[in-house]
C-alpha cells in the first residue's frame, strides 16, 4: 500500500474538511500557515515570520517555544534565509539561537522587542546565545530593542565584594559563531554584561547603543574574550561598569569611534587571575570620547597570577576625555575587593604599549597612572595633554614603567 506524504495528507484533508463545512469555517478556524509555517519570498530570499510559528508579541505570554521554533526552521532552510521580528513585545526566557545552520547566510532581524523573563530561577550565565553559525548577521530596524530587565537583578549580584559569586545572566552571548554582523541595535538594562564575544572569528558590532544606569553593577557593555577579529565602530555606550572590555585570548581587535559615559571607560582586562589564560595582542583603539567616566583607557592585570601570559601590540589613540578620574591607567595591582594580599607581581607581561593624542580634563589630579609589576616594556606617551581643573594641576604617577615620552607631554613625565 503506497503512503502518501504529510504535505499531501494535509492538502487532501483541508480539501475533505472544505467540502463538508464550508470554506468559510475553514478559514475561521484554521490556516495552513498554522499547521505547517512556509517562508515568503522577496527577490529569491526566504523570510521566516516568527508570528507564523506561534510568537505573540503582546509583552505577556511567553514567546521562548515560539522563537526557537521559527529559528530551527530558518536555520534548516538551504540559500540565504532572514528570520523576522516584526513589530511588537516578544517576552522570552533563556533562548538558544544554535547552528550548525543549512542556510548558507542567515539574517536575524529584529523590528520590535525582546523583553527577558525576571525570575532568575529560569536562567543560567545567558539569556539570548547566538552560537555555532557562519555567516550571520543580526540586525535591527524600527528601533529594535534588547530589554534584560536587570533592575530587578541587580541586588542579587554580589560579583563585586565577592570572588565566588554567583554571575547573573548576560543578555547576549555569541560563541563560537564565524563571519558575524550586528548592527542597528538597542541593548538597555542587562542583568550582567549586554553584549559577550567569547571564541567568535570575524565579528563586527556597529551602530550599537547600550544604556543601563550608571550604578548597575558588572553591566559590562561589550566584552570579548578568546575572539579574533573583533570590528567595534560608530557605538554609543553608557552603563554601570567597563564599556567595553577585552579579555584573555584575544587578537586583532579594531575598536573606532565610540562614546563612553558613565561608565568605568575602556579597559584591557582584567587579565591573569585564572590558569592557562592566553595572550592578549593586537589591540588598535581610536577616535574615542569618554564623558564623566571612572577611567578613560585602562590596562588592568591581577597580582599573584597562577600562570604567565603576555598582553602587547597596543594603539591607542585620539581619545578625547572630558571629566574622566583616570584618562590613562595601567594598574598591575588590580584587586577590586577590600581584602588583597599583594604578595606577588602580576604574571601578565605588558609589552609595546602607546598612548597617542590622548586630550581633555582629568576629574582627579594624577591624569596618568601607570603602575606596572615586573617592569612594563616598551610603553610610549605621545602627545598627551590632561588638565586638572583644581588646584595644583595634573601630574603623572609611576611604578616600574619605564615609560618613552614623545611630543607634547602635560602632566609633566614622570621623574
Amino acid at each position: 500500500m503506497e503512503v502518501w506524504p504529510p504535505l499531501l495528507v494535509v492538502i487532501l484533508t483541508l480539501c475533505v474538511v472544505s467540502l463538508c463545512c464550508g470554506l468559510e469555517a475553514v478559514a475561521e478556524n484554521v490556516t495552513v500557515a498554522q499547521l505547517l509555517p512556509m517562508p515568503s519570498y522577496h527577490r529569491g530570499l526566504a523570510t521566516y515570520n516568527a508570528k507564523n510559528f506561534g510568537a505573540e508579541g503582546n509583552g505577556t505570554n511567553d514567546d521562548t517555544k515560539a522563537l526557537m521554533a521559527a529559528w530551527k526552521a530558518a536555520c534548516g532552510a538551504s540559500g540565504k534565509v532572514t528570520l523576522l521580528i516584526p513589530p511588537g513585545t516578544y517576552y522570552i526566557g533563556p533562548t538558544q539561537f544554535h547552528g550548525p545552520c543549512k542556510a548558507s547566510t542567515i539574517t536575524f532581524l529584529l523590528q520590535g522587542t525582546l523583553k527577558a523573563a525576571t525570575d532568575l530561577k529560569r536562567f543560567g550565565k545567558d539569556w539570548i546565545e547566538f552560537g555555532w553559525v557562519k555567516d550571520l548577521t543580526v540586525a535591527g530596524q524600527n528601533n529594535a530593542i534588547i530589554n534584560g530587565q536587570g533592575a530587578a537583578s541587580w541586588p542579587f549580584n554580589m560579583c563585586p565584594i565577592r570572588k565566588d559569586c554567583k554571575v547573573l545572566p548576560t543578555s547576549v552571548l555569541f560563541v563560537n559563531n564565524q563571519n558575524t554582523v550586528v548592527r542597528d541595535i538597542t541593548s538597555v538594562n542587562s542583568k550582567f554584561f549586554h553584549i559577550a564575544l567569547l571564541q567568535n572569528k570575524n565579528i563586527k558590532l556597529i551602530n550599537i547603543q547600550i544604556n543601563a544606569p550608571e550604578n548597575s553593577p558588572n553591566t559590562d557593555g561589550i566584552h570579548i574574550e578568546r575572539s579574533t577579529g573583533v570590528v567595534i565602530s560608530d557605538t554609543r555606550i553608557s552603563t554601570g561598569d567597563d564599556c567595553i572590555s577585552i579579555g584573555q585570548g584575544s587578537n586583532n581587535i579594531d575598536i573606532a569611534r565610540v562614546h563612553c559615559g558613565p561608565g568605568h571607560g575602556m579597559s584591557v582586562g582584567s587579565l591573569g587571575r585564572y590558569v592557562g589564560e592566553g595572550d592578549v595582542t593586537r589591540v588598535h583603539v581610536r577616535d574615542m570620547t569618554f564623558v564623566g567616566t571612572m577611567n578613560g583607557v585602562r590596562i588592568k592585570t591581577w597580582e599573584n597570577s597562577p600562570t604567565k601570559s603576555l598582553a602587547a601590540h597596543m594603539l591607542f589613540e585620539n581619545m578625547v576625555m572630558k571629566d574622566v578620574q583616570n584618562p590613562i591607567i595601567i594598574d598591575q595591582k588590580y584587586c577590586p575587593y577590600y581584602d588583597c594580599e599583594h604578595k606577588h607581581v602580576s604574571g601578565v607581561t605588558l609589552k609595546d604599549i602607546t598612548f597617542k593624542n590622548i586630550k581633555g580634563t582629568s576629574s582627579m589630579p594624577v591624569a596618568v597612572l601607570l603602575r606596572c609589576g615586573v617592569p612594563c616594556q616598551g610603553v610610549v606617551l605621545q602627545d598627551v595633554d590632561l588638565k586638572y581643573m583644581g588646584e595644583g594641576g595634573s601630574s603623572s604617577k609611576c611604578e616600574n614603567a619605564m615609560a618613552t615620552y614623545v611630543g607634547y607631554q602635560h602632566p609633566e613625565p614622570c621623574a
